[in-house]
């Protein structure tokens, strides 16, 4: 997974006073936990750009200014509720040999038959949760439609987990190809090739007359 580096100062006060003059002076309070204490530091606004205005997942190394590094995923971001600048963000700290939960885009590929026949592609879940070790974790969930006709559902069940695993149900639906006005001759098409089955398994099926009997 690719990862961005963020220049951090440690904070010394955490009160709402010193919150609030970081913010004014364009800077965004964050901590992080998951370690033997959390880690409070500060960052410039346009340093997350990159990780919060982008639906890639990331994970974060953050440089503080005393010379130590951390290692972390994004947890939590709070908005303002009429500006939407950036409040406030919670990281989680990572390591080597700990599973770690995130949330991973999902990338549909592939051509859908029933998408070409007038079908709509309907993306339920554009993101999900997996869990496994940093370094297992994907860039994104790779999501086949190219068997899918109208009707059809996706679950998480069709992705392969070998190195990570999918924290939902197994009925949990991905993408599903809904019906249309339009989608008439997929419709026909599946009848016709129904109704050639039917007929070729009833030749099959269906004995020769006898010939009759010599007397």
């Amino acid at each position: 997974m690719k990862s961005i580096t963020i220049q951090g100062q440690q904070r010394e006060s955490v009160g709402k006073v010193a919150t609030k003059a970081l913010r004014n002076a364009g800077r965004v309070p964050c901590v992080v936990y998951g370690g033997e204490t959390p880690v409070h530091f500060s960052a410039d606004e346009i340093a997350f750009k990159d990780l919060v205005y982008t639906p890639e997942a990331h994970t974060v190394v953050v440089n503080l200014d005393n010379g130590s590094k951390v290692e972390c995923i994004l947890q939590d971001i709070q908005f303002h509720p009429v500006t939407d600048k950036i409040l406030h963000i919670d990281f989680y700290q990572i390591f080597d040999d700990k599973e770690v939960t995130m949330e991973i885009p999902v990338r549909i590929v592939g051509n859908s038959k029933g998408v070409r026949n007038g079908g709509v592609l309907r993306i339920v879940n554009r993101k999900l949760r997996v869990k496994a070790l940093p370094n297992d974790l994907p860039d994104f969930i790779e999501a086949d439609i190219t068997e899918m006709r109208i009707g059809n559902k996706m679950y998480v069940t069709a992705i392969e987990q070998e190195k990570f695993k999918i924290m939902h149900g197994e009925n949990t639906v991905i993408c599903q190809v809904r019906t249309s006005r339009t989608a008439v001759e997929d419709v026909e098409e599946e009848e016709e090739e129904t109704e050639e089955g039917a007929t070729e398994e009833a030749a099959v099926e269906t004995p020769a007359a006898e010939a009759p009997a010599e007397e």
